[in-house]
């Protein structure tokens, strides 16, 4: 994606199910969860590098024991940081008693962090909140063993002022409207009552307050208070909590937004937020993780074993899409056919756009995660070249030789056309200046494209277009191409996100600017803003659980190819002299390609909780009202 953009989250839960001798004995090191966990988290970075996150449960420990740990960052590196904490207080132990490196227990009861239930985060700041106050594993603290309750995730709530609302109506005074704090409160309160409850009846029962708390924690029922607490969530999330006494849960949205994949076994539980994670840290098949349905958790009890429960009704399936466009790593088998499909399907559309002169095209890609995007099309290319050449041969029974002799060595002409400068920094702030810099961020490859030559580039997706308007173009014209074509494997970005990914303002969106300067060139734009500004603002005042989404009515009128074309228009200035083609992907193309993750609202604008075009419409309003602000 050459417009970054912040996004998502990583979360990862292992939880150890054999005493931490039989890791030692098994593997060599009493230290195996806490290095497992490292790897789940460091192969997750890409998923959240403003913030990070690791929290621990000792099981069986005695009153007065420390058995809670927890350590947070927001430095630049903030995985590095936390490991590097957790390893100071192991080795400084390790000093003053070196015999109990080969004793598991005691270095269990002597340092913190090795416990057999661990809880891992990687974070995006998407509300620019990167103190370490916003990092998760968030804590709730209780002298109740069973009321400590730890709770990180990747989310986004649409609904957080009501939710607050509701505590505060329950009686609670939360400290903060943030979701995290707000879900963990709520979680938080349902976790009270059940343990107030259970210990109720076993006072009834006869049992003294000392024997009635393990009798808590094998009655307590995780997925009754989940139900409870997430009933009137909207949004996406991939949520994951510890409880003191050593339960576990992760709970995923009815919807499916946010990726959950888990694997267990008797020796381990884990869940991270993608499968290749798994896959690789625990050596384990493709076949045996498994993907967590939509609507339901992933409990542990710490004693009683690992099940799976239903907690909200499932809806229609709409997971992410952008997970397999770009947010997720492509290591996933079938998340690395689906970028290649992608790249596949835009061949008759780039086809089109050269006017099939393959001959004097240049294919490549930028950025480098556009490059299995970029194999899906180069290898449509070959297919294409393959028929016309069946197709020649069987066209006639005398074919022509020469132009046989030229299909034969007609092949796509692959180049890497462009290099980032990684140590490059625009450090000057006066704009002009920065713009010539920011043209720098790229080195080219010259030589490689004549004049009479296309050049076609693929990228994940356009959001904004700044990086294509004020560097990519610019480099790429250098090399002087007859036709430069940008090609975007994902499709027109048209609505903010309000599931977890940091595309909040209209006004930021290429397309949307484009729709608009189409409204511009054909006199409705006063007319259109005051309709669709008329109508957002009704569903808001008159507070409709389930408004349309109104600014489906910019694009109406528009194909997507008259949008495609003004945002070419719109990016490409005068001193590019090449001509400027910008293609997208089709939502039909999207599909096909990524057939289990129909989540397109971003694209369509049909979001799949009420939700999402609450926000929309708000968004729209903030728009027209120059409120610089996010609409959720």
């Amino acid at each position: 994606m050459s417009d970054a953009i912040k996004h998502e989250c990583g979360i990862a839960l292992l939880q150890l199910k054999k005493p931490l001798a039989f890791y030692k004995e098994k593997y060599g090191s009493a230290f195996y969860g806490i290095n497992k966990m490292y790897l789940l988290m460091e192969k997750q970075h890409n998923r959240g590098q403003d913030g990070a996150g690791f929290a621990s449960i000792k099981f069986d420990v005695n009153p007065g024991q420390r058995y809670i740990s927890r350590v947070r960052s927001a430095d630049q590196q903030p995985i590095q940081k936390i490991f590097k904490i957790i390893n100071s207080r192991i080795q400084k132990q390790i000093e003053l008693e070196p015999e109990i490196i080969n004793d598991a227990e005691a270095l269990k009861s002597r340092v913190p962090y090795i416990g057999e239930l661990m809880l891992g985060h990687v974070r995006y700041g998407t509300f620019g909140k990167n103190n370490i106050e916003s990092v998760h594993p968030f804590l709730r603290q209780n002298n109740w063993m069973h009321r400590n309750l730890i709770v990180a995730g990747n989310f986004n709530l649409t609904n957080v002022n009501e939710l607050f609302q509701n505590l505060v109506d329950l009686g609670q005074h939360p400290k903060e409207k943030a979701d995290t704090v707000t879900v963990m409160e709520k979680i938080g309160h349902f976790l009270d009552d059940a343990v107030a409850k259970i210990y109720k009846n076993l006072r009834k029962e006869g049992y003294s307050k000392k024997e009635a708390s393990p009798k808590i924690a094998e009655r307590l029922k995780i997925s009754k208070i989940l139900r409870k607490a997430s009933k009137n969530w909207d949004g996406g999330y991939a949520m994951a909590g510890l409880f003191g006494h050593g339960d576990s849960f992760v709970l995923r949205d009815p919807v499916g937004i946010r990726p959950v994949y888990y694997y267990s076994d008797d020796e381990i539980v884990v869940v991270a937020s993608e499968r290749p994670v798994i896959q690789t840290v625990f050596n384990v098949p493709y076949d045996k993780v498994k993907e967590l349905e939509p609507g339901h958790a992933l409990i542990t009890k710490k004693v009683g074993g690992t099940s799976i429960k239903k907690i909200q009704e499932p809806q229609t399936k709409k997971a992410c899409s952008f997970e397999r466009i770009y947010f997720s790593r492509g290591g996933d088998a079938e998340i690395y056919q689906e970028r290649k499909d992608l790249g596949k399907a835009l061949f008759p559309l780039v086809h089109k756009a050269i006017s099939g002169d393959l001959e004097n095209t240049v294919f490549s890609f930028i950025p480098n995660t556009a490059e299995t995007s970029f194999y899906g099309l180069i290898g449509a290319v070959q297919d294409h070249v393959r028929a016309t050449l069946r197709e020649e041969l069987f066209k006639t029974n005398t074919p022509d030789s020469e132009a046989f002799s030229k299909l034969l060595e007609l092949k796509p002409r692959i180049e890497k056309i462009a290099i980032k400068d990684a140590k490059l920094r625009t450090f000057i702030t006066e704009d002009s200046d920065r713009d010539d810099l920011v043209a720098h961020v790229y080195d080219v490859t010259y030589g490689v494209v004549k004049p009479s030559d296309n050049l076609v580039i693929i990228d994940d997706s356009i959001v904004r277009g700044t990086t294509l308007q004020k560097s990519i173009l610019r480099m790429l014209d250098r090399l002087g191409p007859k036709k430069i074509v940008v090609v975007s494997s994902a499709p027109q970005i048209r609505y903010p996100d309000c599931y977890g990914i940091d595309m909040a303002k209209l006004e930021e969106f290429i397309a949307f600017r484009a729709a608009l300067a189409l409204h511009e060139d054909d006199g409705t734009y006063e007319e259109i803003i005051a309709s669709v500004y008329k109508n957002c603002q009704a569903s808001i005042l008159e507070g409709e659980k389930t408004p349309p989404n109104h600014v489906k009515a910019i694009y109406a009128p528009y194909t997507n190819e008259q949008i495609s074309s003004k945002i070419a228009y719109l990016l490409k200035n005068d001193l590019i002299k090449a001509e400027v083609e910008i293609l997208f992907q089709t939502i039909d193309g999207l599909h096909l390609a990524c057939p289990k993750n129909l989540g397109d609202w971003y694209f369509s604008g049909d979001y799949p909780t009420p939700g999402g075009c609450r926000v929309v419409n708000q968004a729209f309003v903030n728009f027209v009202e120059k409120n610089n602000k996010r609409a959720y």
